[in-house]
């Protein structure tokens, strides 16, 4: 199945209504990869992170289910919604889109909702929302004909659930390692590589009489 314009539909809807109705909630907590990243951060406690995650892929598999009542044609047409990967690509491909595609998500969130650059842009509180999104379709518009666009466990374990295909289930781990990967990842550039770089310049800047 080739890459068509209106599969990005479905995305454009889901970071729009979505974000608005949890953010206020849990702080945007609907995807397990982000979460983890937070979690590694020390940002999230383990407790919370476990009841986020186990929440994500319930609700998962309760949107998916009403997406197969509902549109029942639609959804069998467009293999239920199942994350595989495209042909023509291989796992190991696969594997890197999901890995970027997750570090570059986790690293936006990271950095927009960094402490210290919401302080400084307080006065403009949609600012944050607006990086992440443009992160997620970014994403997706590079990610959509090799793998359709994980880069969430929870909503590829919910498509795979309902789905139940064979095919979906054989490269499901793909879809749970990648954006796992990509999030430690994200997590380690921007809490130990980049904080200790700002704090040793930081250092450096004061100890130097002449500044």
């Amino acid at each position: 199945m080739g890459f068509r314009w209106h599969d990005l539909y479905p995305c454009l809807l889901h970071c729009r209504y979505l974000s608005v109705l949890v953010v206020l909630v849990t702080g945007g907590h609907i995807n397990p990869a982000v979460t983890f990243g937070l979690f590694l951060a020390r940002k999230v406690s383990f407790i919370r992170a476990v009841a986020y995650m186990v929440s994500q892929c319930l609700g998962a598999i309760c949107g998916v289910g009403l997406v197969k009542a509902f549109m029942k044609h639609p959804y069998n047409s467009l293999g239920g919604g199942a994350n595989t990967v495209a042909s023509g690509y291989n796992k190991g491909t696969a594997l890197g889109a999901e890995i970027i595609g997750t570090f570059v998500l986790v690293y936006t969130v990271f950095s927009a909702t960094d402490p210290k650059r919401s302080a400084r842009d307080s006065h403009v509180p949609v600012l944050a929302p607006l990086p992440i999104g443009f992160a997620v379709f970014m994403v997706h518009l590079a990610t959509i004909p090799i793998t359709g666009t994980g880069i969430n466990p929870a909503r590829s374990f919910g498509a795979a659930v309902i789905y139940n295909n064979d095919k979906a289930w054989d490269e499901h781990w793909i879809f749970w390692v990648g954006p796992f990967v990509g999030a430690l990842a994200a997590a380690i550039y921007h809490q130990y590589i980049l904080r200790a770089a700002a704090i040793k310049a930081l250092g450096s800047f004061r100890s130097n009489p002449t500044n």
